[in-house]
């Protein structure tokens, strides 16, 4: 089962999503492209679609609640790092509930995590190999003969 916001989009079809103008100033480390803002204040742009009655990201590919795929996802702006998916990491977010009702969803629950955790639990915690399964310690089998031809 994939993460529950590849299939919502909720969010991003609901808040403006605004930030210091800094964030989309290359010649200051920003990595959100400017092209895809609009000016707010004087300190503050925010992603173009979502300052309007109806907000909807620019940068949004996503048929609410069926696929959801922000295309700058890598170099997005930090309030969209900030907000995460209801009991994500345990908690609810009000945010997430409050847009995912709004777009006709049910607020996440822990069954959605589920996956997540028998992921996790695949794991041996060591951040150096992510990628490998937890053995427990347990040696690997002795390699097998090679087989006879008949």
């Amino acid at each position: 089962m994939p993460h529950p916001c590849l299939s919502c989009g909720a969010c991003c079809a609901f808040y403006r999503v605004s930030f210091h103008w800094s964030e989309a100033e290359p010649a200051l480390g920003g990595v959100v492209p400017p092209e895809l803002t609009v000016a707010l204040r004087s300190h503050e742009r925010a992603m173009r679609g979502t300052a309007s009655g109806t907000p909807r990201c620019v940068a949004l590919d996503a048929e609410i609640g069926r696929y959801s795929r922000c295309s700058i996802h890598p170099v997005r702006p930090q309030p969209c790092r900030d907000v995460p998916a209801s009991l994500e990491f345990g908690e609810p977010s009000r945010q997430c509930d409050n847009a995912r009702v709004a777009h006709g969803l049910p607020p996440l629950t822990s069954a959605d995590w589920i996956w997540r955790e028998a992921a996790a639990n695949d794991r041996d915690g060591n951040p150096d190999d992510d990628d490998a399964p937890n053995d427990g310690g347990t040696p690997p089998p002795p390699a097998l003969p090679p087989p006879i031809a008949a």
